[in-house]
């Protein structure tokens, strides 16, 4: 039975190799091998929430549909090895570089605290849960040995909705535990890399210029 199996598991690894493959594919590689995740705005300002334009941009929030596009790809990304590109209309001085590197790495800091907090609140919860279930598992043991096999009716339902209660406690607590709390700490790690990646800044025109030179390189020898 296990032999019958292999072949079947042995194909659903290779095709889900080749989809990583095509969907890293998609994307540009620096020198280094380094995939590249390029973000195209006109001005700095624009990778800014316009709420409150009196703010420093250090302080601003990031635009959220450029951070659901970050998260996004690296979601997509896994473990490759990454840098964020952006394209500029005008290469930006190192003061606006450095502006944006900081935003970025604030940003996502501030929400992998966030979901580190998220996480221990819910070991909280489920540390009280586990203690609740505990003390109604204990209760509900007593009662059954104090009442003994015979008892009245409402004794009866009394005692199996203390079990049922016992039983709910538990579950929340280690589902909490076992379940709920992992995709937020994969949260934690996908914020943590994104805060610390590497930026690459060009201009435009760089951008032009460097998609003129692939096309030529690209270009069969002996065409004009």
């Amino acid at each position: 039975m296990a032999d019958s199996t292999r072949p079947q598991d042995n194909h659903m690894k290779a095709k889900g190799t080749r989809l990583r493959r095509d969907v890293l594919s998609r994307y540009e590689r620096d020198s280094d091998g380094n995939i590249i995740v390029d973000i195209s705005a006109t001005r700095v300002e624009d990778l800014y929430n316009d709420f409150d334009k009196s703010t420093p941009y250090i302080r601003r929030d990031l635009d959220q549909d450029l951070t659901d596009y970050l998260i996004s790809c690296i979601r997509e990304l896994a473990s490759a090895p990454f840098i964020i590109r952006f394209t500029l209309a005008n290469q930006p001085d190192e003061l606006k570089m450095e502006r944006i590197r900081r935003s970025l790495n604030t940003y996502f800091q501030y929400l992998a605290e966030t979901e580190t907090l998220l996480i221990l609140q819910m070991f909280r919860r489920s540390a009280i849960f586990l203690a609740i279930g505990i003390g109604l598992l204990c209760a509900s043991v007593s009662l059954n040995q104090l009442l003994g096999p015979t008892r009245s009716l409402s004794a009866n339902i009394f005692v199996e909705g203390l079990t049922v209660a016992t039983w709910i406690s538990l579950w929340e607590a280690l589902a909490t535990f076992l379940i709920e709390w992992f995709p937020h700490r994969k949260n934690v790690r996908l914020y943590r890399r994104l805060a610390s990646t590497q930026l690459a800044f060009r201009s435009t025109a760089q951008a032009d210029l460097n998609l003129k030179d692939e096309r030529s390189n690209n270009r069969p020898h002996g065409t004009q």
